[in-house]
This record gives structure tokens, sequence and C-alpha cells, in this order.
């Protein structure tokens, strides 16, 4: 199951692109819940992407530098 949360985000469709015309100040999250798969990547020259999926089709990626998921992996493993 994915959820996302839009605060006050304002769209335009224009001939089939859809352009985000609202302030630069929104708020957004998502969740995904249920991940059946997770794929690590690099991304870009110096980052890491999780790719998390679950058995219904929806995805959700996040892009980190390795230390921020060095963080993250300290914290799990205090778990």
């Amino acid at each position: 199951m994915l959820t996302i949360d839009l605060e006050k985000f304002a769209f335009e469709l224009d001939e089939g692109a859809i352009k985000h015309v609202g302030a630069s100040s929104t708020t957004a999250s998502a969740s995904l819940y249920d991940v059946a798969s997770l794929e690590v990547r690099e991304f870009g020259d110096d980052r890491v992407k999780l790719a998390f999926a679950d058995e219904d089709g929806n995805d959700l990626e996040v892009a980190l530098f390795p230390d921020q998921l060095d963080g993250l992996l300290e914290r799990a493993s205090d778990r």
C-alpha cells in the first residue's frame, strides 16, 4: 500500500505535461507498506539509491549520500 500526502501543492497540466506551479515551501510525504523487494544501486557520482517495491507494483526510491546511509545502518543495528 502506498500513501501520499500532498499539502498545498498546485500543478498545471499542459498538453500532457505536469508542472508544479505552486510555492516552493510546500511539503509532501510518502509511505510504502508491506515492502516485498529492495534494490540498492549507485546514483550519480556519489550517492546510493534504495528502491523499495510492494507486491501491488507501487515503488518508492530514496537517494542518499554514503554518510547518510551509514547513519541509517548504524541506527538499524542498534535496534
